[in-house]
């Protein structure tokens, strides 16, 4: 019998549980409830792909793959992301593929960081970031970026190096970013990648959402950096293939070759009928993501203005499908409150600020990925909730 007094991994044990599923589980039995909580594209897997991986499935490719991935899709994915981004990578030897953008995080922190090493994170942040992190035994270095819009500033990075009481080796980019829907102009990531470049700090560089920039062209790190960038992307967001778990790391040659090392122990490798969806996916479906973008800036426009008029200070998104706003001075300054109340009151469950960073307390997180249909359901139960709650305080 185990020994239920035996010590676990202190790193472990000294975790706080992740906010974001801790918040779905306390609100997850309340009957009725409407969820716009987590970035599940509300659309269906394209037919062409579906029918790929049964193809795969008859055909019995259910054996293991190669670890770094199958040749053709790595093929698929070089030429992708060059054509897409405008990047230079060679060939199938500057990826690897992963179990979705999840793993290719842990792979790039625990290849790149060493004990203590700093990590840059402007925050917010996407919250598992952080617990990825501390098991590859990281420091986080945040950046506190809602002074400015949740934009990074060269002028923040300078001061946060200079503050550091531990080696800064990388800055964790994500963009347009989970949860504020904040990108970056050329402009903006050339003077970026000039900072970075002048304190020789890697790039690790999540653009998961990029096909979802609306309002101007993506630009990479990786373009403008590509000797510094560790430049990660998947399938989940672009392609509404969530459940496929199907992740990109890009990089040199050699950096891919070390990290491989990394990949194989955790995963060694995703299912090969899943590999067979995903090069139909890079290769054939490419008026899907166009669809899903332009659905998701309307509902961004329908939205906006309704959470305004209610009084919500919203940093208007420039890509993904998020709204981070701001409680109003009336309703107080608690996220996790008002959040709490609105799901057990209002029956309508959004995401509290607090699971992104501690200076964004008093936001709330509202996910547009939902279908039409519950977005103005739930849009209607919190201008009702709302309402309600000014009532009750004349």
């Amino acid at each position: 019998m185990t020994n239920s007094n035996q010590p676990l991994n202190s790193i472990i044990t000294s975790m706080a549980p992740d906010k974001l599923l801790s918040f779905q589980k306390t609100i997850s039995e309340i009957p009725g409830i409407l969820k716009l909580t987590f970035g599940e594209p509300g659309f269906s897997v394209d037919e062409r792909i579906k029918i790929a991986a049964k193809k795969a499935i008859d055909e019995n490719r259910s054996h293991y793959a190669d670890s770094q991935g199958e040749v053709d899709l790595r093929r698929a994915a070089v030429d992708y992301f060059n054509d897409t981004y405008h990047l230079n990578y060679d060939d199938e030897n500057n990826v690897i593929i992963t179990l979705g953008v999840s793993e290719a995080i842990n792979v790039v922190f625990q290849s790149l960081l060493g004990e203590k090493d700093g990590l840059l994170v402007p925050e917010p942040a996407y919250g598992p970031y952080f617990t990825s992190l501390d098991l590859a035994h990281g420091t986080r270095l945040t950046i506190d970026t809602t002074k400015n819009q949740f934009k990074l500033t060269p002028q923040m990075v300078e001061e946060a190096i200079k503050n550091s009481k531990v080696p800064v080796r990388a800055i964790l980019m994500n963009y347009p970013t989970n949860p504020t829907g904040v990108t970056y102009s050329k402009n903006e990531i050339e003077l970026l990648a000039k900072t970075f470049k002048k304190h020789k700090l890697w790039v690790i560089s999540d653009e998961i959402y990029s096909v979802l920039t609306y309002d101007q062209q993506h630009v990479s790190f990786a373009e403008i950096i590509p000797e510094q960038t560790i430049y990660i992307n998947g399938l989940s967001k672009s392609h509404a293939m969530t459940g496929y778990r199907v992740g990109f790391i890009l990089s040199s040659k050699k950096i891919i070759s070390e990290m491989q090392k990394v990949h194989g122990a955790l995963t060694f490798a995703i299912p090969t009928f899943i590999q067979d969806a995903a090069i139909v996916a890079l290769k054939v479906v490419k008026d899907t993501p166009i669809k899903m973008k332009l659905a998701y800036q309307e509902r961004r426009d329908r939205i906006l203005p309704q959470l305004e008029q209610l009084g919500f200070d919203v940093v208007k998104p420039e890509g993904a499908f998020y709204l981070f706003a701001k409680l109003p001075a009336d309703l107080g300054s608690d996220g996790d409150q008002f959040a709490l109340d609105l799901a057990k009151k209002g029956k309508v469950a959004v995401i509290p600020g607090s699971g992104f960073s501690e200076f964004a307390k008093s936001y709330i997180r509202i996910s547009y990925a939902a279908s039409d249909t519950d977005l103005d359901e739930g849009m209607k139960r919190i201008s009702a909730y709302v309402r309600e709650r000014r009532e009750n305080k004349k």
